[in-house]
């Protein structure tokens, strides 16, 4: 006999695992498939010697602390799970080489970062004050457009939400030039614009904004025991609100019945299980592609025909046999780059990060040791066309060299000879690991047409499928650990509501308990 389930939640992401706990603590019998034999995806640890490494979290954003709880904390609270969170109030140094170049340190907190930026750029922090102000009510709308469906009234938009609306109609170096900033602090503050994968002369001011003002706020958190530990807490709640976890469970069709509803999935080519409700964590060209052409709505193969992909990465993991005092490495998140701006870092690839999580967590790796994280971006068509498995291992070593190196010069430390452990990982990794196309890492490119806001306003014409609901970094609010932890925790509680008729109150951006 076939099983059934209340939900199952197809993929045991960020964005799966915590749909999968919400349904599960809110009384749904549910399912969670997962094709690897561990939880996360990106959000988890692998182990080489002695050094267990995290695979993709350089920081949370929108976590806080116990005192100012922010989203991602309210999440895991709520749900019952209980990281243990640390936290780095530096948040980050900037290095852009050449004559033009800067070496600059931000701080976290309102004040701090205000005072950093005047400090290099003096006569900034008026601007940023107004920016700081012009934050305040920016979630309060979004979740007023949600709430309309996509159709808020004009009126209450330009009365009540008018900041909101100098914003969410341009892009951040638009905003930042309208305050006149000079074009060095406009550099400095753009520089996460790899955290959302766009350059900022693209990317709406609202989102990015957004995003930077909760690290400034909040500074940045992790979890002790890397992003592994955030995913087995959610775990443990599915399991202790009996909920099942399949393993090495690959979806390989998604099932409909004679009307176009979603029903269930085929798992490993063999054995079906049915569901009320399924929610998928992975990206809908790989749901349309594992779906009869006649179940998917016109309007999906459109949608998924029209966006681009988002960026993908290369990255080193190093564990050196020195400490981190002894490397001489006295930040935690250092960018490089040879360029001034986010499009010119873009359009040539020349920007990278370098992480040491032993500063935030000093015992992170054994005694006497530490250990660093370069991320570059490296997208699937800069790999050669004619690629050979041959030719890929000379080809991704020659690039880390090159970047190892680089971070040598740069900094004036010496890196290759402290090197006990090494692996890379690039594009072919993603997409062999995460099953992405191209092996994006950030679902869709939050483009100027595909952006934040057209993606809430539109999210229920984009989701036509009855009883099929998404969630993750392809999902409405993009990319990001945070982003991917409320979309399912949101989509949880839609179904709880859908299924039980019961109301639950769910903590939206930007706001606090």
């Amino acid at each position: 006999m076939d099983e059934s389930y209340d939900v199952i939640v197809v993929g045991a992401g960020n964005g799966g695992l915590a749909a999968a706990a919400t349904t599960a603590k809110g009384g749904l019998k549910t399912l969670l498939l997962e094709k690897h034999n561990l939880p996360g995806g990106c959000a988890t640890s692998f182990v080489r010697g002695r050094f267990e490494f995290e695979p993709s979290l350089h920081e949370l954003c929108m976590v806080g602390d116990e005192k100012k709880p922010d989203l991602v904390y309210n999440v895991f609270k709520e749900l019952g799970a209980k990281p243990e969170w640390q936290y780095e109030h530096n948040l980050f140094r900037s290095i852009v080489k050449g004559e033009d170049g800067y070496d600059v340190t931000m701080k976290a907190g309102i004040t701090p970062f205000m005072d950093s930026l005047e400090s290099y750029c003096p006569g900034s922090k008026k601007a940023i004050k107004k920016l700081f102000e012009y934050q305040k009510n920016d979630w309060e709308a979004t979740q007023y457009i949600t709430k309309m469906k996509g159709k808020p009234n004009p009126l209450v938009m330009a009365m009540k939400y008018g900041n909101f609306m100098r914003m969410a109609s341009h892009s951040m170096e638009d905003v930042l030039k309208a305050l006149k900033l000079s074009p060095k602090a406009i550099d400095i503050m753009c520089t996460y614009w790899g955290y959302l994968g766009v350059p900022t002369d693209e990317l709406s001011a609202f989102h990015y904004w957004n995003m930077m003002s909760t690290y400034i706020v909040d500074g940045a958190a992790m979890g002790k025991y890397r992003s592994h530990e955030l995913s087995l807490s959610l775990c443990k709640v599915i399991y202790d609100n009996g909920g099942d976890i399949f393993y090495n469970s690959e979806v390989t069709s998604f099932l409909y019945n004679d009307k176009g509803e979603a029903i269930g999935v085929e798992i490993n080519h063999d054995k079906k299980i049915y569901a009320k409700e399924i929610v998928s964590n992975l990206i809908p060209n790989r749901v349309a592609n594992m779906s009869p052409s006649k179940d998917v709505p016109e309007r999906t193969k459109k949608l998924i025909n029209a966006r681009s992909f988002g960026i993908s990465t290369a990255t080193i993991y190093l564990g050196l046999d020195c400490s981190r005092e002894e490397l001489g490495f006295d930040d935690y998140t250092i960018f490089i780059s040879g360029s001034r701006g986010a499009r010119a870092q873009y359009d040539k690839r020349d920007i990278y990060i370098v992480n040491c999580l032993n500063k935030v967590i000093p015992d992170a790796t054994p005694e006497g040791t530490c250990s660093l994280f370069f991320t570059m971006p490296v997208f699937g068509e800069d790999i050669p066309k004619d690629m050979t498995p041959e030719k890929y291992e000379k080809w991704k070593n020659e690039l880390a060299m090159r970047y190892i190196k680089d971070a040598e010069e740069t900094l004036k430390i010496s890196i290759i000879p402290h090197i006990e452990e090494i692996e890379i990982a690039t594009p072919v990794t993603m997409a062999r690991y995460l099953g992405t196309p191209t092996g994006t890492i950030y679902g869709y490119k939050l483009s100027s047409w595909d952006n934040l806001m057209a993606r809430i306003a539109e999210e229920r014409k984009d989701i036509t499928v009855p009883n099929l609901s998404y969630c993750g970094g392809h999902y409405m609010r993009g990319d990001g650990f945070n982003v991917a932890y409320y979309t399912g925790n949101l989509i949880g509680h839609r179904i709880v509501k859908k299924l039980k008729g019961v109301e639950s109150k769910q903590l939206q951006p930007g706001e606090r308990k």
